[in-house]
């Protein structure tokens, strides 16, 4: 009994060991993220100015007006009081996300760095300047006309607009003097932070590597141990190990982890799986970091036959974005990034291009996560110059680089100054670059020009030859992406690249550049363009083109231009024209998307407002394969699409009826597949708008809790029916009962029947009220707690 009560006291005396070694272990391995938001907390003025003004970032230094033709540019200055307890043997980072466009930060008076470009991050290390109590820090930002940095061209002669400010994430990084680095500071070619590659893919098994940069900045010698785990979306873990290490004093060193999954569950549009990567470094036996990444595995393969994305071959048909808001610019959530990303993706599209520069990371992360295929671009637009300024875009290419390799999303680096005259020295020294830092076979870059360093040659549709363009192009060495078509072929007629020369050209109703509310006629007119263009783009599919991306998805400013440039499928405000629909018909009604937010299935849109003003023929947009038409409870038809040269590639071209003479009232339209009825849309004669009906787009995105939030708010004129009125354009007046702010003119005209204006929240306070009033007519949200 002696025996067994010594017994029991041991291995009860073990289990509470191993209990708490296990929860040591368990505690160990969740540590807090080494990056933290340091978003809010500033102070803003501009130069010239006296009075401080407290904001968050991200930040625009000007609310500018709707049409931007006078955009402020000059100095501003930020500055952040704070106080962090020092902690021995600690390093302390600054992470910009994006300053525009060129930035000089100091700490309690004490210049650390200067930094020139707008677009990708740079890394402050604060760690020998940071004191007890409290510290200053200072941000000065020049955003003016400079030639050395790209896209170096004056704003007053731009395509697009660069907004100043602080306009992206600042995030605070504390990690012990042994660490893993960031690839940007690192400036260690193909190297820096975590770098991950898969070699050989198949179904059965993908074989690559996991490489990780540590950096020991102790007076001493540190035995250095990684471990790395792969969870797929089925919660199935697998842990890699590497052998333990010893790292001097001083020394950096990439430290290699061999990759096998079995089984491998593979990125694509349709499917974008991905695995959560956890990355585990100890240093003498302690778990000091934890780092932690979504990432995808694909296969994709250029070939002279076309494009392979997990060896089977894909048409690329997707869009361009610019990340420009209306008012505030580029100073967006990145919840507002996410919710264009699934504004794209549930307008049909699988791929888009980032026109013409990097965008906001999160950006990215909504991509990798929906299934878009990204083409991503270093800063340029139609000009070049030797010297500081190409060294400069070099750098670009080496810091996008390093912060993007890691997203499955893209398959293609476009490392050319868009629609510019480069020399032959920058094109051959820019792809060395790219695959200096990306020595895969897989690694693709993508230019403008026709030139054998590039992998695909990527001209806009105006760039070639009526009526052929690129149908045909084949050279034996490279592939054809038709970057932008469906608007400067209609607008000029291929005039060249000097818009602002040939603005006598532009035709009203035959231009693709046409307003949401410039009318169903002209909205159709543009919406046909895009159809005829991508129709036609189609047919060189299988003799060099793999892909084609339209101009554009939303509307937006221009340095040079007094007025919106509006070839966008959706307006400045997100809001959808014509066009929009009929891109979301080329989704096959059977492709099974797997992300929540994307839409799928079968999709009609009468495209059509119905008043006196519209025309006989009623357009239908669907991917159903029939389509019946009733006009006021009368039969009208039911068809399949009428195939002819202007729709004779497309998946799903449209469905056209004839109503002959107007006469108000209800259309209704159904939908039809494997001849089942599984769609149906009513649409009728709107009266006199009486209501104002207020909504919030969040595109299934909730408000953030952590950072303030920019969503926009419509107010749609309807009548006493609920139908909407695209005629009502009066004032609307908007009115906030709770925290957060109304950005935008107030009162505001609607247009085309709806007034908008952008929300701007309160972190962690999403209780409030959003009501608009015009003359007779008010509406209110229908909640209260967002």
């Amino acid at each position: 009994m002696k025996f067994f009560r010594l017994a029991s006291q041991y291995h009860f005396l073990l289990f509470l060991t191993i209990w708490t070694f296990l929860s040591a272990c368990q505690e160990k391995k969740n540590l807090p993220s080494p990056v933290s938001n340091f978003n809010q907390g500033w102070e803003f003025v501009k130069a010239n100015d006296t009075s401080w003004v407290a904001v968050t970032v991200p930040h625009t230094p000007k609310v500018e007006p709707l049409v931007v033709n006078d955009q402020w540019q000059g100095a501003c200055t930020y500055r952040k009081r704070f106080s962090l307890k020092k902690i021995p043997n600690e390093k302390v980072w600054l992470e910009f996300e994006g300053v525009m466009n060129n930035a000089t930060v100091s700490l309690n008076g004490t210049e650390l760095i200067k930094h020139k470009g707008g677009y990708l991050p740079f890394v402050v290390d604060l760690t020998k300047q940071l004191k007890e109590g409290e510290n200053e820090l200072v941000v000065k930002v020049l955003n003016v006309d400079d030639p050395t940095i790209p896209p170096g061209k004056p704003l007053r002669k731009l395509d697009f607009n660069f907004y100043g400010g602080i306009y992206r994430d600042v995030n605070l990084i504390r990690k012990k003097k042994c660490y893993i680095t960031h690839p940007v500071v690192a400036e260690k070619t193909a190297s820096g932070g975590i770098l991950i590659h898969f070699d050989t893919i198949t179904n059965e098994v993908a074989n690559g590597s996991l490489q990780v940069h540590i950096r020991n900045e102790f007076d001493s010698e540190r035995d250095i141990y990684i471990e790395a785990s792969l969870t797929d979306e089925q919660g199935k873990r697998k842990k890699f190990k590497a052998e333990e290490i010893e790292l001097s004093a001083g020394e950096d060193k990439e430290i290699i982890v061999d990759l096998t999954v079995k089984k491998p569950m593979l990125w694509s549009p349709a499917d974008p799986n991905l695995y959560d990567l956890k990355v585990m470094l100890e240093v003498d036996g302690d778990l000091v970091e934890v780092m932690e990444k979504r990432i995808g595995i694909r296969k994709i393969n250029l070939t002279e036959k076309g494009f392979l994305l997990n060896d089977k071959e894909i048409f690329m048909s997707g869009t361009n974005r610019h990340q420009e808001y209306p008012y505030v610019g580029y100073a967006i959530s990145n919840e507002a990034n996410w919710r264009d990303a699934v504004k794209i993706k549930n307008a049909g599209f699988d791929f888009v291009r980032l026109s013409h520069y990097p965008q906001d990371e999160s950006f990215l992360d909504a991509c990798d996560e929906l299934g878009i295929i990204v083409m991503d671009a270093i800063p340029g637009w139609q000009f070049f110059k030797k010297g500081e300024f190409t060294d400069n875009a070099i750098q670009d290419i080496r810091d996008m680089v390093r912060r993007d390799r890691n997203h499955p999303s893209i398959f293609f680096w476009e490392v050319s100054l868009n629609e510019s005259e480069m020399s032959e020295a920058f094109m051959e020294r820019a792809n060395k670059v790219l695959n200096e830092e990306l020595p895969f076979n897989d690694t693709y870059s993508a230019g403008w020009l026709d030139h054998p360093a590039y992998d695909l040659f990527i001209p806009a549709r105006q760039h070639g030859e009526f009526p052929f363009y690129w149908n045909g192009y084949k050279d034996g060495k490279r592939s054809v992406f038709i970057s932008e078509y469906g608007d400067w072929e209609y607008y000029a007629q291929n005039a060249g690249f000097n818009q602002t020369a040939f603005e006598g050209l532009k035709e009203e109703e035959r231009t693709s550049r046409q307003l949401r509310e410039a009318g169903e006629v002209r909205l159709k007119q543009q919406a046909l363009n895009f159809q005829e263009a991508a129709n036609s783009n189609l047919k060189g599919k299988g003799m060099g083109t793999i892909g084609m991306s339209n101009w554009l998805m939303f509307d937006y400013n221009r340095g040079y231009a007094d007025d919106l440039e509006t070839s966008g499928v959706s307006d400045i405000f997100r809001l959808p024209k014509f066009a929009y629909y009929f891109y979301k018909s080329q989704r096959p009604a059977d492709v099974d998307i797997k992300h929540s937010l994307a839409e799928k299935g079968p999709m009609l849109k009468i495209a059509s407002f119905w008043n006196n003003k519209s025309d006989s023929i009623v357009r239908v947009f669907s991917n159903c394969e029939e389509v019946e038409l009733y006009h006021n409870g009368k039969f009208i038809a039911r068809k399949k699409p009428e195939i002819n040269e202007l729709n004779d590639r497309l998946i799903s071209p449209p469905f056209d009826f004839n109503l002959g003479k107007y006469i108000h009232g209800v259309i209704v339209a159904n939908g039809y597949i494997d001849g089942e009825k599984v769609i149906q849309e009513e649409i009728n004669t709107a009266g006199l708008v009486t209501d104002l009906d207020v909504s919030i787009d969040y595109s299934g995105i909730p408000l953030s809790t952590e950072d303030p939030d920019i969503v926009f708010v419509y107010a749609k004129g309807v009548d006493e029916y609920g139908y909407f009125n695209e005629r009502f354009d009066e004032e609307v007046t908007f009115e906030l009962e709770g925290k957060g702010e109304l950005i935008g003119n107030n009162p505001v005209k609607a247009k085309a029947g709806i007034a908008t204006i952008l929300y701007k929240s309160v972190p962690g306070d999403t209780t409030f009220n959003i009501s608009a009033k015009s003359k007779w007519m008010y509406g209110t949200l229908k909640e209260i707690d967002h």
